[in-house]
């Protein structure tokens, strides 16, 4: 409290209305790779800007690698800004002590989107989504493997022993020049076959992962040449995309893949439905056009959790309310304290409802805040805890249009009078 001893005016600043909470950014990728030129940073992630960028640092003469090809096809659609991950040649995502894996982005915290492109082992997927799980506040974009020998494969979780071939390819992250062949044309598709044995090719369920098939063949920017490509990099940059002209909450699917000339695998309706089940995002060839066509994470079908959108939004949301709220820390836990946290809270939903990313023709419907002696007893209280419950009608996407068509009758009843 102020003195006043000597007889004036006092002026003084009070603090008064809402503390903004601000909206975490979204559209901030991480690629994890290995690359053979060594004069490329090892081992620390690497923030780089735009493509030139990442050419003077990390790319070498001869075939792109996996993660110079990912990199590339970010910015192409429409990334801005991202962290690069170089192991060195033959290194893990899991890492050594001498050669820090995936774990060196943990300190990172505007990275919101984490690939391993070309990397589609069992190891390797559980370690990016293992990371993703534990920062819980970014999703992984993984490759589905270059070639499955049936697609029932890609229904079942690989396992250690069912991705030991695919392993060897994927360590190298060499899949652009083992694509390539040195050829002019581009290498026969890697189609599916019946009849195969082994485990499954998926990655594990988890609602912090969302999977694509099939591979895209893209133009090597460092050759020119046209290569098979892991479509991870590629969809990341859709994902910044999508979050810069529409949101976190907009599906991104139905969007044209910038770069992409074909496919290695042209899936058809019935076999995208076998795959969409299970969680694997198809990229098909929609009226000539390479489009993403499935928003689904790898939660599975009767998770809450199955759209990626709803997944990302929540993170979106968590992560800045936390980040907004920190001035509450050792504030006197009373009334006034509930109410300037409702007040806070209520005011960053209000413009996430306003901007369509919740459900609801009202606030009421769209989402609450609680704060008060029912959420907070007397012994949180004295145990120095304040609590805030926070509810979200998160919309959804229209991902099946039905529309039900019947014949009718000219001036029978049953059909609304045309307008």
């Amino acid at each position: 409290m102020p003195q006043y001893l000597t007889p004036g005016v006092y002026v003084e600043e009070l603090l008064a209305g809402t503390r903004p909470i601000e909206g975490v950014g979204t559209n901030v990728a991480a690629f994890v790779g290995a690359l053979d030129n060594a004069d490329a940073p090892t081992g620390v992630p690497t923030a780089v800007n735009n493509w030139t960028q990442y050419t003077n640092l990390f790319a070498s003469e001869g075939p792109s690698s996996a993660l110079t090809l990912a990199v590339h096809g970010f910015f192409l659609n429409g990334g801005q800004r991202c962290y690069v991950l170089n192991v060195g040649p033959g290194g893990s995502l899991t890492g050594t002590p001498s050669k820090p894996g995936i774990s060196a982005l943990e300190h990172i915290d505007e990275i919101a989107i984490v690939g391993a492109p070309g990397f589609t082992d069992a190891a390797s997927y559980d370690a990016v989504l293992s990371h993703c799980e534990l920062m819980k506040d970014r999703v992984a974009v993984l490759d589905a493997p270059a070639a499955v020998g049936d697609l029932n494969d890609l229904t079942k979780p690989a396992t250690a022993s069912s991705s030991s071939s695919s392993a060897a390819a994927s360590s190298s992250g060499d899949a652009g020049e083992a694509a390539d062949g040195g050829a002019e044309s581009p290498p026969a598709a890697a189609t599916p076959r019946r009849g195969s044995s082994g485990g499954g090719a998926a990655p594990r369920q988890s609602e912090w992962g969302a999977v694509y098939f099939p591979w895209i063949r893209v133009t090597d920017p460092l050759t020119g040449k046209i290569v098979d490509a892991p479509p991870s990099g590629h969809v990341a940059g859709v994902w910044a995309r999508t979050d810069g002209s529409r949101g976190v909450h907009k599906a991104p699917a139905n969007e044209t893949v910038r770069g992409a000339l074909d496919l290695t695998y042209p899936l058809t309706p019935s076999e995208q439905g076998l795959l969409n089940t299970s969680g694997i995002n198809a990229i098909r060839n929609i009226n000539g056009s390479i489009k993403i066509w499935g928003a689904r994470t790898l939660a599975g079908s009767a998770s809450e959790w199955r759209y990626l959108p709803v997944r990302r939004l929540f993170a979106f949301a968590e992560e800045s309310i936390q980040q907004g709220t920190g001035w509450v820390v050792f504030e006197p836990n009373d009334r006034t304290l509930w109410n300037a946290i409702r007040r806070d809270i209520r005011a960053f939903l209000r413009r996430l409802w306003r901007d369509g990313a919740l459900f609801g023709a009202t606030e009421r419907e769209a989402f609450f805040v609680k704060c008060d002696e029912e959420t907070n007893p007397q012994e949180d209280i004295d145990a120095g805890i304040v609590t805030a419950l926070v509810g979200m009608a998160p919309v959804k996407p229209a991902e099946f249009i039905v529309f039900k068509v019947s014949q009718y009758a000219a001036g029978g009843a049953g059909g609304e009078e045309a307008q």
